[in-house]
C-alpha cells in the first residue's frame, strides 16, 4: 500500500486487483457468448401414429457455417428440417436459435430467422413478380423492379420473366424462383430441401455460389439436404441420418 497525504491511503493494490476482477468477468461473459452455438438440436425425434420418422439427433451449427444433411430415404431428413422451421412440433429435444428456444419466440419471428425452402417450391400470387415481392410486403416496404430483375440475372432467369405467370415456370425455374424469395432478406439459418434436384450442373453451381456469396455478405449460416455425392463431397461438414440414430 502507498500512502498519499497522511490518513489518506491510496489502495493502489486493492484497484489493481478490482481491475483484474474485472478483466476477467468480462473475459468469461465473452467466453460463454461465444460458447453458444447460432442453433442447437438436442435430442429431437419425431413418430407419428406409431411410426419413428425422426431419431434421436443432436447437433449445432455456428454463424457462417455450412454443412450438408444426408441420409436414406425415411430417415427423416425433411422432417428434422420442418423441425427446425417451427413447422412441426418435436415428440422430444429442444431447437435453439442463439440460446432462445423455439417456443419462446413468436413463429413470425422464428421463421423471418429461420427459413425453410422447400424441395417441391411453394409460389404465391399469379405471378413471379408477387412471390419476389412477398418478403417486402410482409415488412411494409416495396421492392425495386430493377433490383429483383437483377436478382433473376444471378440464376440464369430473363429480367424480363418477373412478370411471367408462375403456371408456365419448369420445375427448375419455381426452384430458382423460390430460392431468391428466401433471400430477399437473408435469414440467420436457411434450410434448403434438396431445392437443385430440378437442376442441370451448371445451374446446381450457380446456386451454390449464391448461397455462399449471401453467406459472406449476411452472416448466414446453411443447413442443405442433398442425395448428390459430387455436391456434398466438397469438403463442407456432413450431418449423416440413419434410421436409428444421427452421425457427424
Amino acid at each position: 500500500m502507498t500512502t498519499g497525504r497522511p490518513g489518506r491511503p491510496v489502495l493502489l493494490f486493492r484497484s489493481a486487483s478490482f481491475r483484474v476482477m474485472i478483466g476477467r468477468k468480462i473475459e468469461k461473459e465473452a467466453c460463454m457468448s461465444m460458447e453458444i452455438p447460432l442453433l442447437a438440436v438436442r435430442d429431437v425425434s419425431y413418430s407419428l401414429a406409431g411410426k419413428t420418422l425422426l431419431a434421436p439427433v443432436s447437433f449445432t451449427l455456428q454463424q457462417h457455417e455450412f454443412v450438408w444433411l444426408t441420409g436414406p430415404s425415411g430417415s427423416g431428413k425433411t422432417t428434422l428440417l420442418k423441425i427446425i422451421a417451427s413447422l412441426l412440433s418435436p415428440d422430444s429435444g429442444s431447437v435453439a436459435l442463439r440460446g432462445e428456444e423455439v417456443g419462446t419466440l413468436s413463429p413470425e419471428r422464428w421463421r423471418q430467422q429461420v427459413s425453410y425452402c422447400f424441395q417441391t417450391p411453394q409460389l404465391f400470387g399469379a405471378t413471379v413478380y408477387d412471390n419476389l415481392a412477398f418478403p417486402w410486403q410482409l415488412r411494409q416496404q416495396q421492392p425495386e423492379k430493377r433490383a429483383l430483375q437483377q436478382s433473376l440475372t444471378q440464376l440464369d432467369l430473363a429480367p424480363e420473366m418477373l412478370e411471367q405467370p408462375i403456371a408456365g415456370l419448369s420445375g427448375g425455374e419455381r426452384q430458382r424462383v423460390a430460392l431468391l424469395r428466401h433471400l430477399q432478406f437473408p435469414p440467420a439459418v436457411l434450410l434448403l430441401d434438396e431445392v437443385t434436384s430440378a437442376l442441370d450442373t451448371e445451374n446446381k453451381a450457380r446456386v451454390k455460389q449464391l448461397i455462399q456469396q449471401t453467406m459472406a455478405q449476411h452472416a448466414m449460416s446453411v443447413l442443405w439436404i442433398s442425395h448428390d455425392g459430387q455436391e456434398t463431397g466438397d469438403g463442407a461438414r456432413v450431418i449423416a441420418l440413419t434410421r436409428m440414430e444421427a452421425t457427424q
